[in-house]
């Protein structure tokens, strides 16, 4: 690296280097000084949170072989069952369970 760093450009080398484009110029990251400001995607409003879960190794090896992005997947299932009984809470009038029989 340092035979890199001490490298000064020549003149017919800046034709080497590509022009810069509106596009990579929104790519990059910005500083003000020597504080990183913006870097990577936006801050979700709505952000994942990190947590220790136990799942049935049955469990995980089903999502799990089905390639990277299980987590989201898990994430999304839990999602989807969260949604439908939201939806099931609302559409029961109060007091009433949905699904359970008395036992009598």
């Amino acid at each position: 690296m340092k035979k890199v760093d001490r490298h000064v450009i020549q003149p017919h080398e800046y034709d080497e280097v590509p022009e810069l484009t509106d596009e990579m110029a929104e790519r990059a990251d910005l500083y003000r000084g020597a504080k990183l400001i913006r870097r990577g995607r936006p801050k979700s409003d709505d952000p994942k949170q990190l947590i220790t879960l136990r799942l049935d190794a049955a469990v995980l090896r089903w999502f799990q072989q089905s390639g990277p992005g299980y987590q989201s997947r898990i994430g999304a299932a839990l999602k989807s069952h969260m949604t439908r009984k939201k939806a099931a809470a609302k559409a029961t009038p109060r007091g009433k369970s949905v699904g359970k029989k008395k036992a009598g």
